[in-house]
Order: structure tokens, then C-alpha cells, then sequence
């Protein structure tokens, strides 16, 4: 009970401070109830690191598909091979196996 008795006769004096018991409560305002407070906003820079990297994906697959189209668009035979690949197409008379492996 002393020891406990000890370090609250330590603090409180710590306390009687108003600078640093206007800090503490101005930090806990910013922690806790300011509008822009610090936990919403480590959540909102960690969704825009997200976006950062969805965005980084998402043109590396439009680069991707644009040129997958240009191939489509400019020859023929690329368009067959990806019809009968993708969509399993056929000519008439034409027997398709479709092999699984595992």
C-alpha cells in the first residue's frame, strides 16, 4: 500500500502542472474526439495505400489488355486461337477435348 501510496504523491505534482495537464488532455482530444482525429486518420492513409496499390495493378492490367486487343483486332488468326482457347468455339466437323491436369 506505501509503494502505490508513494508513486501517486510522485505523479500528482506531475499533474498540478497546467501546461502539461492542458497537453494531455489536448493530446487525448486529437486521439480520441477531434473530427480528424489520429485513429481515423491512420485508417484513411492505410486505405489510400490500398488504393495506391490497386491503382498500380489496375494499369498494369489495362496496359496488359490493350495490347491483348490490338493483337484481337489486328489478325485473324490471333482472334480464332483466342475464341477457340477462351469460349471452346469450333468449325463444323470438329470434335474439341478438353483436357484438365492437376
Amino acid at each position: 500500500m506505501s509503494s502505490t501510496k508513494s508513486i501517486f504523491l510522485r505523479v500528482l505534482p506531475f499533474f498540478r502542472n497546467k501546461f502539461i495537464l492542458t497537453l494531455i488532455i489536448f493530446f487525448f482530444w486529437l486521439l480520441f474526439f477531434d473530427r480528424n482525429n489520429l485513429i481515423d486518420r491512420y485508417k484513411e492513409i492505410r486505405k489510400l495505400r490500398q488504393f495506391e496499390k490497386d491503382r498500380v495493378y489496375y494499369t498494369e492490367r489495362i496496359e496488359i489488355d490493350s495490347k491483348r486487343l490490338k493483337q484481337l483486332k489486328t489478325s485473324n488468326r490471333n482472334l480464332e486461337k483466342f475464341a477457340r482457347e477462351q469460349y471452346f468455339m469450333k468449325k463444323p466437323n470438329e470434335e474439341i477435348f478438353v483436357i484438365i491436369e492437376d
